[in-house]
């Protein structure tokens, strides 16, 4: 059996509706406290061990974290991509995401865990689906969110027992709606017969504003947090990221799209021209837009948008995991695609960055913490290498 399994069109068509009847639930994940130990006492800032803490949605919360690339093995540990498999056909999510497998997906690969040793301790405040309002404080409207307070509700009590040093923050993409882009996109290629990139395009131009202005209020309540806490504003950074694009463009997609192959062997249903969109123009408008954002509130700004260069799910520059060509970071796909037949984990782990990806971002991360704290700075990665060939480019 395979993820992707050759359909009729009729059949591809009832098993892409069940996804938008499902909602194609892609939340971007927000995050899980990576907890300080058992009894730390309270202390001033300064004092108490050093913390970087993430928060904000699925990109940095660690969503497909699970996977080692992708493979159409369905059985097993599925050509050993499935770090959830325990033996048989038994597996255990948890393994991955700990207690929060099925949720906030925060996975032991998370950006802010594979960052290195940038401070002494690692805390995950990101979670599955969050925006903006859950970043938010409680007494600012903030709103809880998978059972958990607001992620600045949850700061406060990490910069009150540890010396926060990093903070890094991606958020905005479900305040946009991307799951439901990814959704509709793939719809329009899958039932539709039919181009997104314009009217998706007018739905972004018409919310951005309101997003961005969103994005700005969380740094300020994280500063507001902070501040609180006995910080001052030169004492810790925050790190505002953009999003990488988890497919290439048409061109450097190993699929043509004149059959379904991009859908059940690739996993990445989308035309040529919705792809060079979205990696084009999608994609750079939100980093433009962030990147504002970071310079209005003189934070540093992290530009993700190459991030995955050649890493992207379907690019030609990458494989699939085979028994000829087993899970690697320096070949295998750096993105979660999308399991149409429901056959491997969940849903809403596709379009994130996998376990690779994710480890390419911790090292992204750990090369801004390196810069000025004001910086505007690119990550990329080599072509060919593994995480470590990660390096940043100025943005201008």
């Amino acid at each position: 059996m395979t993820g992707f399994r050759y359909a009729s069109k009729d059949r591809t068509r009832r098993r892409v509706r069940r996804l938008a009847g499902a909602g194609l639930a892609l939340p971007l994940a927000a995050g899980a406290l990576a907890v300080a130990p058992a009894g730390t006492a309270a202390a001033a800032p300064g004092t108490g061990p050093t913390a970087v803490v993430s928060m904000g949605d699925s990109y940095i919360s660690g969503e497909a974290g699970r996977w080692k690339g992708n493979s159409l093995t369905n059985s097993g540990n599925r050509t050993g991509t499935d770090r959830a498999w325990v033996s048989g056909s038994v597996y255990d999510p948890s393994k991955v995401y700990g207690a929060t497998a099925g949720g906030c997906h925060r996975s032991d690969s998370a950006e802010v865990k594979s960052a290195g040793a940038i401070a002494d301790v690692a805390v995950n405040l990101a979670c599955s689906g969050a925006t903006s309002e859950n970043v938010f404080r409680s007494v600012s409207g903030g709103v809880p969110f998978r059972g958990e307070a607001p992620q600045a509700d949850q700061l406060a009590a990490v910069a009150a027992s540890h010396n926060v040093k990093v903070i890094a923050l991606s958020i905005g993409g479900n305040d946009l709606g991307f799951a439901d882009i990814i959704k509709d996109c793939a719809l329009d290629f899958v039932i539709w017969n039919s181009y997104c990139y314009d009217d998706q395009q007018y739905g972004v131009d018409q919310k951005i504003d309101g997003v961005m202005a969103n994005v700005a209020k969380s740094v300020d309540e994280i500063r507001e947090v902070m501040r609180a806490a006995g910080y001052g504003d030169s004492a810790y950074r925050i790190v505002l990221q953009s999003y990488p694009s988890p497919v290439p463009r048409g061109a450097e997609n190993r699929y043509v799209q004149s059959d379904w192959s991009r859908l059940n062997t690739g996993g990445c249903p989308f035309w040529n021209r919705d792809s060079d969109w979205a990696r084009d123009s999608l994609v750079p408008q939100i980093a433009n837009r962030l990147k504002a954002v970071a310079a209005e509130k003189g934070v540093q700004f992290l530009d993700l948008r190459d991030m995955m260069q050649g890493r992207e799910v379907c690019a030609k520059a990458s494989k699939q995991v085979t028994t000829a060509a087993p899970a690697s970071a320096k070949t295998s796909e750096w993105a979660r695609w999308i399991d149409s037949s429901e056959t491997q984990g969940l849903v809403q782990e596709s379009m994130h960055p996998n376990y690779f990806g994710q480890l390419a971002l911790g090292r992204c991360l750990a090369l801004a913490v390196g810069q000025s704290r004001t910086s505007s700075v690119g990550c990329k990665n080599t072509a060919g290498a593994d995480q470590t060939g990660m390096y940043l480019t100025p943005v201008p």
